[in-house]
């Protein structure tokens, strides 16, 4: 498992938390040199200014998470990447690149993670940043119906879209790829999003940029899902002066919480009935099974519209993820979107009819179970969701300093400070007369 974390970002705009990307880092990155107190020299005379207004022909994630922006001869990989030549990064292609994307294909493994670079008539594929044998190719042969000269596209997934499908736009007409369908090929006109020069898709978000402005898109219908269009460079790169995270980076407490390699302890964990994966610190909160996307902390009103401040705990029951704030317990439908339930936040004691109790330091929910489990202290205290009332006599633990906890199918892992303790199952833990070897959080959870 791998987790997200490198930079502030602040801004959330639209009602189910429209909210944009700043300045993504490269795969690896500590996290450190995001918040040095000077920033870097971005020009070098003679050299393209990834930071000037004429904006990207192209941009797309690679096999790693590392963004690439292309504009021209030149690319730009990571967020603070040098300025590097095409020809001198890409075997046997010049610039510049009309279209990118980074294809996602898990029932066809050939294919799946590989870097597509389109110009004119030809499109090169790369993994690991080697050019794949039998590349380049023809459009029209590896994507039959698609035309030449392509301004822009972009990967879509099964589940975002109905099927893994491919976006592809040139001049005022869209191109949706599809080949598990027939036709394979089917063709819009989204008058409202524009013409699109680059395209891009980020943490389950869809951009379209045309220049240096971009605005974000719902990749099945065209809709606009921005109020406005934004820069990219508030966004999407690092320049100077310039980001919502640009205060954030002289603030040591942010530096802390948002450099997931510090060892500083987390809130809450816990998995969704989605697979997805999420840890949370300070008002922030990392996405665990994402690393391909890149390294990331989100305000927690980017997904959970409305929440704010710290989160004590967190768990997943049925397509809905539980907060536990304090005395009160928030709740979220978890299918496409997340929307607040309403008629919360309630308090512990009236949600579950445990009187007394106006705080937990963790909880979690195992797979397929309706039993929550509450820790406070070394007590754990055991719900049955189902009728949302206390089921049994509480049990006692040997940890008893516990940040959290998070049950999936790979354990029930117990959080303190910088460390994790996992176990197979809740009844190993109720067995244990002393802890198992501690894993370190940071290196295990986060890569670092």
């Amino acid at each position: 498992m791998r987790v997200l974390v490198t930079l502030c970002y602040l801004l959330c705009l639209l009602y189910y938390s429209t909210c944009y990307p700043l300045i993504k880092g490269r795969h690896n990155d500590t996290g450190s040199n995001l918040f040095s107190p000077a920033d870097p020299a971005y020009n070098v005379t003679g050299v393209p200014d990834r930071c000037s207004d004429q904006g990207f022909g192209a941009m797309a994630l690679d096999d790693k998470g590392v963004m690439h922006y292309f504009r021209g001869d030149h690319v730009w990989m990571g967020f603070q990447g040098s300025t590097q030549l095409i020809k001198e990064t890409w075997e046997g292609l010049t610039g510049p690149i009309d279209a990118a994307f980074r294809i996602h294909n898990q029932n066809h493994p050939l294919e799946h993670q590989r870097i597509y670079l389109f110009k004119g008539s030809r499109v090169w594929s790369y993994y690991e940043g080697k050019l794949v044998a039998g590349f380049p190719r023809l459009i029209s042969e590896e994507f039959p119906g698609i035309p030449d000269d392509l301004d822009a596209a972009v990967e879509c997934h099964k589940g975002e879209c109905r099927r893994d499908s491919i976006v592809f736009f040139k001049d005022d007409l869209v191109y949706i790829y599809t080949p598990e369908e027939e036709p394979a090929v089917k063709q819009r006109t989204w008058s409202a999003l524009g013409r699109c020069t680059a395209a891009v898709r980020w943490m389950e978000r869809y951009y379209c940029f045309n220049g240096i402005k971009f605005t974000r898109f719902n990749p099945v219908t065209g809709e606009v899902q921005s109020p406005r269009p934004l820069d990219t460079r508030d966004y999407f790169v690092r320049c100077p002066g310039r980001g919502h995270g640009h205060a954030a980076r002289q603030n040591t407490t942010h530096m802390s919480i948002m450099n997931r390699c510090s060892n500083r302890s987390f809130e809450a964990f816990t998995s969704d009935d989605n697979s997805r994966i999420y840890a949370f610190r300070g008002g922030y909160y990392f996405r665990l099974d994402s690393n391909k996307d890149g390294w990331h902390p989100w305000p927690l009103s980017h997904t959970w519209r409305t929440l704010e401040g710290v989160v004590d705990a967190a768990f997943s029951f049925r397509n809905h993820i539980y907060f536990i704030q304090g005395s009160q317990v928030i709740i979220y439908s978890a299918y496409r979107i997340y929307i607040p339930i309403a008629g919360y936040p309630k308090p512990i004691q009236e949600e579950w009819k445990i009187p007394g109790m106006t705080s937990v330091d963790a909880a979690f929910t195992c797979p397929h179970s309706s039993d929550l489990y509450l820790i406070t202290g070394n007590r754990l205290v055991l719900v049955d969701l189902n009728s949302r009332q206390r089921s049994g006599a509480d049990r006692t633990i040997i940890h008893t300093e516990v940040d959290s906890a998070m049950c999936n199918p790979h354990g029930l892992y117990i959080f303190q400070g910088p460390s994790y303790y996992h176990y197979k199952n809740v009844e190993e833990l109720l067995a244990a007369q002393e802890a198992p070897e501690p894993g370190n959080i940071a290196s295990y959870f986060l890569d670092c």
